[in-house]
């Protein structure tokens, strides 16, 4: 859920009208002490000239004064010279930067905290958003790296020649592989970079979610067929309204996976259900698993479990099946245990 951004000039405003008070209490004080002051001075020196009305004024205005630097100094001053002295350090690109809240807003107004705890959600969003440019295009620069090496090396090959026709056959169909994973990378990065910055999702239409799984695992018939799995499908007939194109990234993603990481011989259960007023879909396989330490990190962007690269994988797709799940109202969860399978559960709420 998106945090209701809130109005700068309010907080400025209600700050202005507190001074303006509390100048106004400042200056009647003033004029009482004043008051004051002149007559306890005229009454210790037996009466009231010129002379003692200049003396309680000048008694008035240097307790006056002190009073409201004070005031001013602890409540205003301090505070902002601290949130000043803390954007220039976020301007020069710092984003470590946090202001202790009770530490220089204990005697401030209720405005000047939140001003100072929206700044240190600012410099946290900031700081984050900084992490994840490093590690994005320290990750992306590295998936793109070694295919494109390995393009140039097979490239150059096939360009000078003497090759027999099974290894022009092998070559070429290794650049094929690596250009079609660069073409899916790009694509994933694009589509991730889009739905970051999406919190409304258009162009929704009601559809059979039931026939849509259908669809996506039939799309994969030559890849589960040419290793001999077993697929079973048990599909309650379920009406779902959402993007339709968006939702079916999820279960291409998820099947895909499946399909990959089952080996020869094996098989993959894809069940739809309704539950307790949710829309259920299991996606179950009989693969290899995922090791215990690296199931809390498969929907991280880049994340790959298998560190050999030894399974083609961009690390993109997980973290993009989160994020359309959840931006469609839903949730997902993973079980698995390795050397005997994996299964991920999809929940989404039941919008009839």
């Amino acid at each position: 859920m998106s945090r209701k951004v809130k109005n700068p000039f309010s907080v400025v405003n209600r700050i202005g009208m507190k001074l303006t008070i509390l100048s106004a209490i400042i200056i009647l004080a003033a004029d009482i002490l004043t008051f004051t002051a002149t007559i306890v001075v005229g009454f210790l020196y037996g009466g009231t000239n010129n002379t003692v009305q200049v003396v309680g004024s000048i008694i008035a205005s240097v307790f006056i004064g002190s009073l409201l630097a004070f005031v001013i100094n602890n409540t205003i001053l301090k505070p902002l010279s601290e949130l000043v002295k803390a954007t220039r350090r976020v301007a020069n690109g710092d984003f470590d930067v946090h202001l202790e809240l009770v530490k220089y807003t204990r005697f401030s107004f209720a405005e000047l905290r939140e001003l100072i705890t929206d700044f240190n959600e600012m410099t946290e969003e900031l700081r984050r958003t900084e992490m994840f440019r490093k590690d994005f295009i320290s990750n992306f620069s590295h998936e793109f790296k070694t295919p494109l090496a390995s393009i140039r090396g097979f490239a150059r090959q096939l360009y000078e020649g003497d090759l027999t026709l099974e290894q022009q056959r092998e070559f070429s169909k290794i650049i094929l592989d690596e250009t079609e994973y660069l073409s899916v990378l790009s694509q994933n990065t694009l589509l991730m970079t889009n739905l970051e910055n999406k919190d409304i999702i258009t162009d929704k239409t009601e559809f059979s979610l039931d026939e849509q799984l259908r669809d996506c695992m039939i799309r994969l018939e030559p890849q589960w067929s040419e290793k001999n799995i077993d697929i079973n499908m048990e599909l309650d007939e379920v009406s779902f309204f959402w993007n339709e194109p968006m939702l079916a990234h999820v279960w291409n993603n998820l099947f895909d996976n499946a399909v990959k990481f089952t080996p020869e011989g094996g098989s993959i259960t894809a069940s739809l259900k309704r539950e307790n007023g949710l829309i259920v879909v299991k996606v179950r396989d009989s693969g290899c698993g995922i090791p215990e330490e690296s199931v809390s990190h498969i929907f991280e962007k880049f994340y790959q479990a298998d560190s050999s690269h030894a399974t083609k994988g961009n690390g993109l797709g997980l973290p993009l099946v989160k994020k359309i799940v959840e931006l469609c109202g839903g949730d997902i969860s993973v079980l698995s245990e390795v050397g005997k399978g994996t299964e991920f559960t999809v929940e989404l709420r039941d919008k009839r």
